[in-house]
């Protein structure tokens, strides 16, 4: 009995690490998308530019000014990691999502199989 307690403690310790990783994953997410909220709001401000106005880009307490190519170049790029960072994420929200669900069945099987091993220890023997 006591290695089945062992069993479920490991398993119980491994679905409350996977449960963590898995917030921890989703906050990751939501600061990225933050980011590419942001980033979406600069590029519509791109769009609303004349040609002849100056972009200046913000260098600690400095100001620099920028070239409108070299901006939007490296907000678009910034936009395009972004999105492939959103989508590696999601599959690994995914994956851990899955080993959650199975690790919770892995519990309750051995819960399951824990509790007939003790109601059938506890019956009397028919004579």
């Amino acid at each position: 009995m006591a290695q089945i307690q062992q069993h479920l403690q490991t398993l119980s310790d491994e679905f409350t690490r996977l449960q963590k990783d898995l917030q921890e994953t989703v906050a990751s997410r939501q600061r990225l998308e933050a980011q590419q909220e942001e980033n979406l709001g600069v590029q519509k401000e791109f769009g609303k530019l004349k040609d002849d106005e100056t972009i200046y880009k913000l260098i600690g307490p400095i100001l620099l000014k920028q070239d409108r190519t070299e901006a939007e170049s490296t907000v678009n790029g910034r936009l395009e990691f972004i999105s492939k960072e959103i989508s590696r994420l999601e599959t690994q929200i995914k994956e851990t999502q899955d080993k959650i669900e199975k690790k919770k069945g892995e519990i309750i099987q051995v819960q399951t199989s824990a509790q007939a091993a003790a109601g059938a220890g506890g019956q009397p023997v028919a004579a």
